[in-house]
Formats: C-alpha cells, sequence, structure tokens
C-alpha cells in the first residue's frame, strides 16, 4: 500500500495514515501466532514507536502474553545513506539462548537496502529461533541490494530520506509523532 502525501510548510510529512497499519496486521500476527511462544524483538533505535504501538495493539487482539526483547544495529552512523557494514549488538545479553524454541518477529521501521534485517534475521536464528519473521512499517523496494522480503509490510514509499516516529537523521527528529521527508539541505 503506498503512503499518502501531504506538502506543508516545505516539508513532506506522512499523515497520521500508519495508525491505519495497525489493525491489519496486528489481526495478521495474532492469526499467525495463536498458540504460539511469540517473542517480539525490536530493532533500536527506529523501530521503539513503532514496537510500543503494535504490541499495545496485539494485546489488545488477544495475546498480553506476548514477551518483549531487543536487538541492535547499525549502519548509517551520521550519513544518510546505509554504509552497508551492518554491526550487531545482541543488547547485554551474555546469552543468546533466550531466543531458542521460540518464534520470533523482528520489528523494524525501516527496510532500505535489506542488509541489516538479513545479518539480524540470520543472527537471531543462528540462536536457535523455532521461527524468525520481520515486520516493517515502511519499507523502500527500490533501495534494495540484496533479496529480502518483510512479512508484514505497512507501507510501500519513495526513495527519499524518512524521518520520525522513531526514524531518525543522526539520532535528531525520532520523537516527530508523523513521518517525514527530510529535506536534502538538512542533510547535503
Amino acid at each position: 500500500m503506498a503512503m499518502p502525501l501531504n506538502k506543508t510548510n516545505g516539508v513532506t510529512a506522512f499523515v497520521d495514515s500508519f495508525h491505519q497499519y495497525l489493525p491489519h496486521r496486528n489481526r495478521d500476527i495474532c492469526r499467525d501466532y495463536q498458540g504460539k511462544d511469540l517473542i517480539v524483538v525490536g530493532v533500536l533505535k527506529g523501530a521503539f514507536i513503532f514496537m510500543s504501538d503494535l504490541t499495545r495493539a496485539i494485546a489488545e487482539e488477544g495475546m498480553p502474553s506476548v514477551r518483549i526483547d531487543f536487538i541492535r544495529a547499525s549502519s548509517y552512523g551520521s550519513s544518510s545513506v546505509s554504509n552497508g557494514a551492518v554491526g550487531v549488538d545482541m543488547c547485554g545479553s551474555s546469552s543468546d539462548s533466550r531466543w531458542a524454541g521460540r518464534h520470533v518477529l523482528l520489528v523494524e521501521d525501516i527496510i532500505d537496502s535489506g542488509n541489516t534485517l538479513c545479518r539480524l534475521a540470520g543472527a537471531v536464528a543462528s540462536c536457535g529461533a523455532d521461527s524468525v519473521k520481520v515486520v516493517a512499517l515502511l519499507d523502500k523496494k527500490g533501495r534494495r541490494q540484496v533479496e529480502f522480503e518483510a512479512d508484514y509490510v505497512g507501507f510501500d514509499i519513495p526513495d527519499k530520506f524518512i524521518v520520525g516516529y522513531g526514524l531518525d537523521f543522526d539520532e535528531t527528529y525520532r520523537c516527530l509523532p508523523y513521518v517525514a521527508v527530510l529535506r536534502p539541505e538538512a542533510y547535503a
């Protein structure tokens, strides 16, 4: 589904439509994981707001006992383009077995090149997870460098640099209550 755009004061903002996504996706997720030991793993830092909204919606749909965990990936640094090298941090756990025997749903804010999620999904699978699926709010299919498709996607978006609703540029703009295209002069 393409996300509608609205131009306001020279900033292109995706108007609050992502909240329409949650009721549909949480039903799909609940159906697919009914009766399974699900752990929802958010990719820090960008997915934290989406993950919070998504897990509350899943609980409201009838799965209140979902476990929550986090993993950290880095590939952008202070740039507006991924450098291709993906760093993975299991967020302080000395044991990767916390995902063994469980069904893991990785929650990502945006899929760009696909490199990060390929690396993360592989890392989680190697910890002994029974299954690994991915839900992403946004997908830039036009920037894909590796073959990767999420299991659940909110919106396909154009090849623009996006901020807000958890997404950042150099650790700024995360707390915008909407998703917006960052003007090129802000990062050029």
